[in-house]
């Protein structure tokens, strides 16, 4: 779609949900964590990294994957929880090249321990997958000044759906606002620059959806 045609569409506001279904894979330590994450289908990293943004668990909220969880909370592995604890998936291109970072994390602490940690059988690590599933709201923004005054009301699955999902469905990964407004002939690259600068991993989709509000806000009160 050119830039021209692409200026006079409107943005159309999506909500979405995770279905949440299980693989069947299971780990009782972190040989088997290794081997099945090097296994598991890419949905199922997406899952446990993601999900727990639209599906909130009981858990620490220090960590913000669920390996780093299951690590600390059950292996009680305080160092690799940290390290798996910082890995923020949006520097990765894709899916792929974030398992092959987990599978380097837990290759170098299996050569640092000398003895594996056993959880007990109900503890076990399950891999889950999901599908997303989207909706039509049927409703859209005209006009990029829109934005001041849809966002604060966009709910936690659009918020969702248009600046996270959307890095694995864009050019150049990035949130769905952001590849509308490039349509615009360079007119909010500014508005592009100052969007590229949150980091949604860590931050709950309210304080999300509230960094994208108070952006969009100065901008246009400029």
């Amino acid at each position: 779609m050119t830039g021209k045609n692409r200026k006079s569409s409107s943005f159309q506001i999506k909500d979405c949900a995770l279905a949440s279904m299980a693989t069947g894979l299971r780990a009782q330590n972190l040989k088997e964590l290794k081997k099945n994450i090097s296994e598991v289908e890419s949905e199922s990293l997406y899952y446990h990294f993601w999900a727990g943004l639209l599906q909130p668990r009981l858990g620490d909220p220090e960590y913000n994957n669920d390996f780093a969880s299951w690590v600390r909370h059950t292996l009680h592995d305080k160092v690799l929880a940290e390290r798996l604890g910082m890995i923020d998936p949006t520097e990765h291109p894709d899916l792929e090249e974030l398992r092959e970072r987990l599978i380097d994390i837990l290759e170098e602490r299996l050569d640092e321990v000398e003895y594996l940690s056993w959880c007990k059988i109900d503890e076990q690590f399950h891999f889950i997958t999901s599908q997303i599933v989207i909706f039509d709201t049927e409703n859209e923004i005209r006009k990029p000044a829109e934005l001041t005054e849809i966002i604060p009301n966009m709910t936690s699955g659009s918020i969702f759906y248009h600046f996270i999902d959307s890095r694995r469905r864009t050019y150049g990964n990035i949130d769905d606002f952001s590849t509308w407004l490039y349509g615009f002939d360079g007119e909010f690259k500014d508005l592009i620059y100052q969007l590229s600068s949150i980091d949604p991993f860590f931050s709950s989709l309210t304080e999300l959806r509230n960094q994208i509000s108070e952006i969009t806000n100065d901008y246009f009160r400029k």
